[in-house]
């Protein structure tokens, strides 16, 4: 299947940072888009949608009716739901990560979708914790449908992880560090990942695929601080977070958000054992990804 200028895009996820990126590429392309939004999703976030143009129909993974009703008249699913930051009172990474995304491929294999776009997490990504392990279990789930898929699955993202959220705050040229900082990673620009989730939508080798997604460089912590230095002319205090007290949190954790987050900064504190080799995915989806130094100036220039 090829998408038609007409066909509707169905964005699952819509108010999240990847989601609205995605959305906001659609409507640029021209491309009818229609977004799966809560009643209790963030206002703000639901107004900017509407200003972009989009379509908003309101739904819940873990409510099937509502799924099949913005299903209907849909030609592609992009969905990049994660509960990890996004919460609401009744989300579980079973119950929605899972199993919600389960019924999301049920309803659009009965509404005779023809493509489905799932945005998964790197393979390299060891799978500790329920997380990583709804996002495997939805990928098999989605590879036994029938229909027509491709599954993304970025590395670290730099929007995330070079953030005030995990304490890397350029603003102020300080850095928490987790573990040695020497571990290296493969570091991925969100703006990559939407753009790979749309243009897969037209590569015929991106169909029934499942397409690693990392930037061009492999680069610890330290060495990615070390770059900031130069480029920005600023040196960074650097903190460091002992692996012990991951370990200890990962141990003690009582919510299952605690035990997923704390798996994944381990991840980051120890790195990965080898780069992810992307011949594959630039050979279905010709990309130019995003350097570490890029976003960096990027981000500087803001």
């Amino acid at each position: 299947m090829s998408a038609e200028e007409n066909a509707v895009i169905l964005v699952a996820g819509a108010t999240g940072i990847l989601g609205s990126h995605i959305c906001r590429l659609l409507v640029e392309r021209g491309k009818p888009v229609r977004a799966l939004v809560r009643s209790t999703s963030d206002p703000g976030k639901i107004e900017d949608l509407k200003q972009l143009g989009v379509e908003l129909v309101v739904g819940d993974l873990k409510d099937r009716p509502s799924l099949d009703a913005a299903c209907q008249g849909v030609a592609s699913v992009i969905t990049t739901v994660a509960t990890t930051i996004s919460r609401q009172p009744d989300d579980s990474f079973q119950a929605t990560d899972r199993e919600g995304q389960k019924k999301l491929v049920d309803a659009a294999c009965a509404a005779e979708v023809q493509h489905f776009v799932y945005l998964s997490v790197s393979g390299i990504i060891p799978a500790q914790g329920s997380f990583i392990e709804a996002k495997r279990a939805v990928q098999e789930y989605l590879r036994g449908s029938g229909m027509t898929y491709s599954i993304v699955r970025p590395g670290p993202f730099m929007e995330v992880w070079l953030s005030p959220f995990v304490g890397f705050d350029i603003a102020n040229a300080s850095a928490r560090v987790f573990g040695s900082g020497e571990g290296k990673l493969s570091w991925t620009s969100l703006g990559d990942v939407a753009q790979c989730a749309i243009e897969v939508l037209d590569r015929t080798a991106a169909r029934d695929a499942t397409l690693e997604l990392v930037g061009p460089e492999w680069l610890s912590h330290l060495e990615v601080i070390r770059l900031w230095e130069e480029i920005s002319g600023r040196p960074f205090e650097v903190q460091h977070v002992p692996e012990e007290d991951l370990l200890t949190q990962l141990m003690a954790a009582t919510d299952e958000r605690q035990p997923a987050l704390a798996g994944l900064i381990l991840f980051m504190a120890r790195g990965e054992t080898h780069s992810t080799d992307m011949r594959a995915t630039q050979q279905a989806v010709p990309l130019h990804m995003t350097s570490v130094r890029d976003f960096i100036i990027s981000a500087l220039s803001r």
